[in-house]
């Protein structure tokens, strides 16, 4: 009797010890990493971002942005929202910064490398220059619904290299919440089925021939709407759509 509950307990142990990661996390609790940030003429983030996101990832959220390294997640970490505070207490303020991730990059034993102005708003009003001459910082981090005050919707971007009407790359932008998209299809009324388009790198999705009337495209989300859930935009584009306009839609993700 003795030896069963020696082994029940050691197998309870076993078993906290794998899910309180995944406990700690799914709390919303904040993880101990480290943060630098990049060089930027103007404080903003980069257009050449491998996120894909072009202008829309430089200023996005003011420029408070940020490259990130396994937390890219081949790209389905794209547009995720953290926010990141220092533990300095003389120069680190509690709220820290909000950043969206538009890139993919690490650097001294890092998880963030952070926009200037991302980096600077971790600081205590006046204290950032003291907190740049650090260069890399101890953070914690956790990850926090998206919120975008001026859209309210998320809108589908058609990616500038395509070339209408033979080749279409999409992103989704503006994705409210704490969600990831991990497919996107497209409808073949021809063929009276849906069709996955590639994901071509970071957050950018592509087909080639794809379908010439209006088109109507559904995408899955994994966060908090859910995991696994399929979202229907019936008329996501129109027939004649243009590279690098960004359509709107009445989807809320929140």
């Amino acid at each position: 009797m003795e030896g069963s509950n020696k082994c029940g307990f050691l197998g309870y142990l076993f078993l906290l010890l794998v899910l309180l990661p995944v406990m700690c996390y799914s709390q919303d609790n904040f993880v101990y990493s480290r943060a630098t940030y990049y060089g930027s003429p103007d404080c903003y983030g980069t257009p050449s971002g491998a996120c894909g996101f072009g202008e829309f990832g430089r200023t996005v959220n003011d420029g408070n942005v940020a490259a990130v390294s396994y937390l890219y997640r081949n790209g389905s970490g794209c547009g995720a929202c953290y926010q990141v505070r220092c533990t300095n207490p003389k120069y680190c303020s509690g709220s820290g910064a909000i950043v969206v991730v538009t890139d993919h990059g690490e650097g001294d034993y890092t998880d963030f490398i952070l926009s200037p102005r991302a980096y600077a708003k971790m600081a205590h009003p006046n204290t950032a220059l003291q907190l740049f001459s650090y260069g890399v910082v101890d953070v914690e981090f956790r990850r926090v619904s998206c919120q975008y005050p001026y859209y309210n919707t998320l809108k589908f971007k058609v990616h500038e290299h395509s070339r209408f009407p033979d080749y279409l790359a999409i992103l989704i932008i503006y994705v409210a919440g704490k969600n990831d998209i991990t497919a996107v299809e497209l409808w073949q009324e021809d063929c009276n089925e849906w069709k996955g388009m590639r994901r071509s790198h970071g957050a950018v999705w592509d087909m080639a021939n794809p379908p010439k009337d209006n088109i109507k495209l559904r995408f899955q989300v994994s966060g908090s709407m859910g995991y696994g859930n399929w979202i229907v935009a019936n008329n996501a584009l129109p027939s004649y759509w243009k590279p690098g306009v960004a359509y709107d839609t009445d989807i809320n993700l929140y």
